[in-house]
């Protein structure tokens, strides 16, 4: 059989190629004409925000797959007492548990950034932290006993009764330990306020010195101090003299804990993630045994007396609002008695004087009055526990001018549930001895908890 010729079988075989080829290539075109793959898009799940919407505010609107936006109606709130200017009932407690019903959970609406864990870390606080005293605070026969000692009359204290009544609430409090071994602080019970009034220690220079002198001195006669660098020691004061004290001792300056009055994140020698800032408060009768004035029966808008002469944003505020007849705004002469102006206002100013604080936040508290804060780079006491912006306006001093567009702005809502919340708040803002549960004293006692677990050596 003759063999077919090469050039024969070579066009045979291209054409049985095309063949084969063909079809697979016709199918492989056309097939992703054919097979097409869809995406069903899952919504998001619908997130809930750490802190409870601001009051006043509307949720944000849920949207369906349509794209078409619903308007959900606002979220009833219950307010934390329900009848505005009544005194609240006692509250009510469980066994190991000190918090009261309106305050249970985080999620509800009230002053606190959260509650329940503030709540446990409290109670952790009552049942562990020691603090102790270095003994002059009971030595009457030191010749600077009147330094040291605790003031028995507290009421005619002033601006600087916030540093006494620590003093005399630690020494009555389950906190004292004489343990020193025991103690997580420790406290140089020397009083700046009555340094002032004695003639061999009234001068800035000589305060400063005598305070260095006692660091020194109980550094080498105790081990306490060193075996921290005094990291663990504190002391308290109201007077901007204060301050300055910190000067004159490196360890002081650096290590020591300054519980002050005087709190601002602009003044010198004041650390905020060291330091502590004390709630500046007048002596004034238990807020407990007064029912506050109700919302209706403020017929005014704004309440502040103080003198002008005292800071630029006094003077601009009596210049653009003196004359306002909607607001009862002085600074000589006022025709309204102090006490009467926090009772029959809704907005209280504390508006920064030489320092950045006053005792005014605490009075508007005391009475019911919604703080209004003019005063930058306030570092405001127990900030990291309350929410300030739930019962009080802060404002910044340039915009003083739009002081009352601020105020008429707030809604009534808003202005009902600030006011609830100061029933709430009232009892961090007081001094007792012994002290009482959520004081100004426990709450102080717990900024300082939380600047515990500091290393040191052994004593």
């Amino acid at each position: 059989m003759t063999r077919p010729p090469p050039l024969l079988l070579a066009s045979l075989s291209s054409i049985l190629l095309v063949v084969l080829v063909l079809p697979s290539t016709v199918i492989f075109k056309t097939t992703p004409q054919l097979v097409q793959f869809f995406t069903i898009q899952q919504p998001p799940p619908e997130r809930t925000p750490p802190n409870p919407v601001p009051a006043g505010a509307r949720p944000p609107p849920k949207k369906t797959a349509g794209n078409t936006t619903i308007q959900q109606p606002p979220a009833e709130r219950t307010p934390p007492n329900p009848v505005p200017g009544a005194r609240p009932p006692p509250p009510k407690k469980t066994a190991g548990n000190t918090s009261t019903e309106a305050e249970q959970g985080s999620e509800k609406p009230g002053p606190y950034h959260d509650w329940e864990h503030f709540d446990g870390d409290y109670n952790e606080m009552m049942r562990n932290l020691k603090i102790y005293v270095y003994p002059d605070v009971h030595q009457n026969s030191s010749p600077f006993s009147n330094i040291f000692l605790p003031r028995t009359n507290l009421k005619k204290l002033g601006n600087y009764y916030s540093e006494h009544a620590f003093k005399t609430a630690l020494l009555s409090s389950p906190l004292l330990t004489s343990r020193p071994e025991e103690a997580h602080f420790f406290y140089m019970p020397f009083s700046i306020n009555l340094m002032r009034y004695d003639g061999r220690l009234h001068s800035v220079e000589s305060i400063n010195e005598f305070v260095g002198r006692y660091t020194d001195r109980i550094s080498s006669e105790f081990a306490f101090w060193n075996a921290s660098g005094g990291a663990d020691h504190l002391y308290v004061y109201c007077h901007s003299v204060g301050r300055d004290v910190a000067s004159s001792h490196e360890g002081l300056l650096n290590n020591a804990i300054q519980v002050t009055c005087s709190s601002g994140y602009s003044q010198k020698l004041y650390v905020s993630h060291k330091d502590v800032a004390l709630p500046q408060v007048w002596p004034r009768p238990d807020p407990d045994d007064r029912v506050l004035n109700p919302p209706d029966a403020r017929d005014r808008l704004v309440f502040f007396a103080g003198r002008k002469q005292n800071a630029r944003v006094r003077e601009k505020l009596i210049a653009l609002w003196g004359n306002d007849t909607s607001m009862a705004i002085y600074s000589n002469n006022r025709s309204l008695p102090y006490e009467e102006g926090f009772r029959r206002s809704r907005y209280c100013l504390s508006v920064k004087g030489y320092e950045v604080n006053t005792a005014r936040v605490s009075d508007a508290i005391h009475f019911g009055c919604i703080p209004v804060i003019i005063s930058d780079y306030y570092d405001l006491p127990l900030n990291n526990v309350l929410d300030w912006s739930k019962f009080s306006v802060i404002i910044n001093e340039q915009d003083v001018e739009f002081l009352k567009e601020i105020l008429l702005s707030i809604s009534e809502e808003t202005y009902l549930t600030m006011y609830n919340n100061l029933h709430l708040v009232r009892r961090h803002f007081a001094w007792h001895t012994p002290p009482e549960n959520f004081d100004s004293f426990y709450m102080t006692a717990y900024q300082l908890w939380l600047r515990r677990g500091l290393h040191r050596l052994s004593y």
